[in-house]
């Protein structure tokens, strides 16, 4: 095999997900053969740094040898069985565990296939439990402006990123959207905490006015991903909190992206010292190995489905492949890594060590920003300082993605903004070459 031999074989048949094809035109396809830790190889033995853990989902490395050695053993006793009227072991214990790392409250685990799936879940679990409770009226939901929970049409529409979600607003349930607390926003002097309070008086108007007709409010605890890496303080998230509870609504943490130690902590609700009523994950869930999601909820909430049949109170939501026995012992897996080593405060020093390999890019007229959560960073490139930005056409983080890729970095970027959320298996000499090729493939993308 070549690698103008799969590519060739790919244009004619695939259709890639979040890309314009006749771009494929002009820029080549990156076939990849293998995966080894941080890299990734073509079939021409040229590697690629994966800087983006594959799309968030990869946490301990390509070909990880105690996941795989997990899977091996699995796939010699179960792949898969139905999970309505049958049970497996693998299933059975990652809910446990699942639940005894989560915040305290949260006791139920409802198993799906990808993230998108998992806020459906939440979402309709959250009506459904007020409409078995007798409150039926309560049926909308509350979002933050550019927000980002998937692409399923429930998921779009709690959503509010107009690239992709403007196609399909005819197709969308109407929702209530109030300003996001993005600390990008702030003004000179303002701390992140300062104006992520501010900005709750938003969400604090909505609630007061709209509070009789929802049922949820869904956040990406403090990063906003898909949204250009977006963040904001823990603060907002205990008020939010303490409102819900007070307006007697359903709180959805969406921690599809940040969940499994991205932002600094397991659970980034955890810095806020909250429990919700719904946290949705995937991504992380099984180490980027294979697709799972789950939404853990509270006894509560499971008890408003429970009784008789005859009364149609059931969940009835179903995906063929829910609980996957395969998938489910690759998160067994990944939580085995999580348990035995210092996972987490190793973090703390790889975090540290991605803001040093840009800083210098601070005082850049062309970077608007710089910013991190945990293992997450950003780097906003804007046209002039503070936040003067380019024409969203002509394209400036792909001149950075193309630069990046020639020099060996998947560096794959959200419109104007270049991100970090490698592998937590990088090395200090990977995140240096980030750093440097970050910084090279900025200053080229800024020349007019």
């Amino acid at each position: 095999m070549s690698n103008a031999n799969l590519i060739r074989r790919d244009l004619s048949v695939l259709w890639h997900p979040c890309s314009q094809m006749k771009d494929h035109e002009w820029l080549p396809l990156i076939p990849i053969r293998s995966g080894q830790g941080v890299w990734l190889e073509d079939f021409e033995g040229k590697r690629y740094l994966d800087a983006v853990s594959s799309w968030w989902v990869n946490l301990f490395g390509h070909a990880n040898p105690r996941i795989n050695a997990a899977l091996r053993d699995q796939l010699e006793q179960l792949e898969h069985v139905i999970l309505a009227g049958f049970t497996h072991e693998p299933a059975v214990e990652l809910a446990e565990r699942l639940v005894a790392i989560a915040p305290p409250g949260l006791a139920r685990c409802f198993y799906t296939d990808n993230g998108s799936a998992a806020v459906e879940v939440a979402l309709k679990m959250s009506y459904h439990y007020w409409r078995n409770s007798g409150q039926g009226s309560k049926h909308k939901f509350i979002t933050l402006g550019n927000s980002y929970h998937g692409e399923t049409l429930g998921a779009l529409a709690v959503g509010d990123v107009a690239l992709y979600k403007r196609t399909y607003e005819p197709l969308l349930m109407e929702t209530i959207t109030v300003p996001s607390p993005d600390c990008w926003q702030r003004e000179p002097g303002v701390s992140w905490e300062e104006h992520s309070r501010q900005m709750f008086v938003h969400m604090e108007q909505a609630l007061a006015r709209h509070a009789h007709e929802v049922a949820a409010v869904i956040v990406e605890p403090l990063v906003q991903c898909a949204g250009g890496m977006r963040m904001y303080h823990p603060a907002y998230l205990a008020l939010l909190r303490e409102a819900c509870d007070r307006y007697q609504v359903h709180l959805i943490a969406d921690e599809i992206a940040v969940g499994f130690g991205r932002t600094g902590t397991m659970f980034a609700c955890e810095q806020a010292g909250i429990t919700p009523d719904f946290m949705c994950l995937s991504k992380g869930l099984t180490g980027g190995y294979l697709p799972l999601a789950a939404v853990l909820t509270t006894d509560e909430i499971y008890q408003a489905f429970y009784d008789d049949y005859q009364r149609l109170t059931a969940f009835l939501h179903s995906h063929s492949y829910t609980g996957n026995a395969l998938a489910c012992r690759a998160a067994l897996a990944t939580l085995d890594i999580f348990r035995d080593q210092p996972v987490l405060e190793r973090n703390r020093e790889l975090a540290r060590l991605m803001y040093q390999a840009v800083q210098e890019l601070e005082d850049h007229p062309n970077v608007g920003e710089i910013r991190q959560t945990g293992m997450i960073l950003a780097i906003e490139m804007v046209q002039a300082r503070p936040r003067t930005e380019f024409d969203w056409r002509e394209r400036r983080g792909l001149r950075v993605y193309q630069h990046a890729l020639a020099r060996g970095v998947l560096l794959r970027p959200l419109g104007n903004v270049i991100y970090f959320m490698p592998p937590y298996v990088i090395s200090e000499e990977e995140i240096a070459l980030l750093g440097q090729v970050a910084r090279e493939g900025i200053a080229q993308a800024v020349r007019d």
